[in-house]
């Protein structure tokens, strides 16, 4: 890059201010030519001969267990009054399914939380992990 004349016989001459393009042209030049070489070697693509094959698919939607605690602490499965003792047996048995069945728990506002808390406990010790709260919206 030149920013003065090399002529000795001009005293006078003031550096060069423009600057020289044609180097940065010719690099941006071979940089695209370089891209544009090695863009398709980069995809590595396997070319295979896949076996073609149809399955139904298997979908199961897990059963639902009604459970319901009432003000007083009365235990009811399905609509129908249990003991504690029955519900932790068909806890089990239910936990036994695959998939595992969700269950939907209504308690009511003024039930102890110890009766939910039990309810959760057996639950879990059976091996039920899906527990959802049904609640009523507020108006």
């Amino acid at each position: 890059m030149a920013f003065a004349s090399f002529d000795r016989n001009k005293s006078t001459s003031a550096p060069m201010a423009e600057i020289n393009m044609v180097p940065l042209i010719d690099v941006v030049l071979v940089l695209l030519v370089i891209f544009i070489v090695t863009a398709p070697l980069l995809t590595n693509a396997v070319k295979l001969d896949l076996p073609k094959a149809t399955s139904a698919t298997d979908i199961q939607k897990p059963d639902k267990i009604e459970f319901a605690i009432d003000a007083n602490g009365g235990l009811f499965w399905a609509g129908e009054r249990i003991t504690r003792e029955d519900a932790a047996a068909k806890f089990v048995e239910e936990g036994r399914k695959r998939p595992q069945p969700e269950v939907y728990l209504r308690a009511d506002q003024n039930a102890s939380y110890r009766y939910v808390a039990e309810m959760l406990a057996d639950a879990s010790k059976a091996g039920l992990s899906k527990v959802a709260f049904v609640s009523e919206p507020a108006k």
